[in-house]
């Protein structure tokens, strides 16, 4: 069956650095055809997108990511990696791995959690100050 695994998720103090991974199987098409995201909810806030990654590696950022944060995939591998570096308090949140075939779309219009079908079951960040 479909799915996607994270991984690498903890707890860590703020300026410091987490890597997250997910590892994908099953997906009905080539893996290099998915558009992928990474995407973090808060308690009581709705799922924000935090980066989308193409199969040629355009990337869109959330603004109050970037400079800090490098998404990255590894097609051969059927994973997504996110570097997340100075972290902040304000980074804490469960962060979700998603996929969404293209069908000849463009990866980075599809921002919003809305936009994707395939989902993780998340890993969590905690960043104390």
């Amino acid at each position: 069956q479909v799915q996607l695994v994270e991984s690498g998720g903890g707890s860590v103090q703020a300026g410091g650095p987490l890597r997250l991974s997910c590892k994908a199987s099953g997906f009905r098409f080539v893996f290099s055809s998915y558009c992928m995201a990474w995407f973090r909810q808060a308690p009581g806030k709705e799922r924000e997108g935090v980066a989308v990654i193409s199969r040629g590696n355009s990337i869109w950022y959330v603004d109050s990511v970037k400079g800090r944060f490098t998404v990255s995939r590894h097609n051969a591998n059927h994973t997504i990696s996110l570097q997340m570096n100075v972290l902040k308090p304000e980074d804490s949140a469960m962060y979700y791995c998603a996929a969404e075939f293209s069908g000849g779309r463009d990866c980075l219009s599809l921002t919003a959690a809305t936009d994707y079908s395939v989902w993780g079951q998340g890993t969590q960040v905690t960043v104390s100050s």
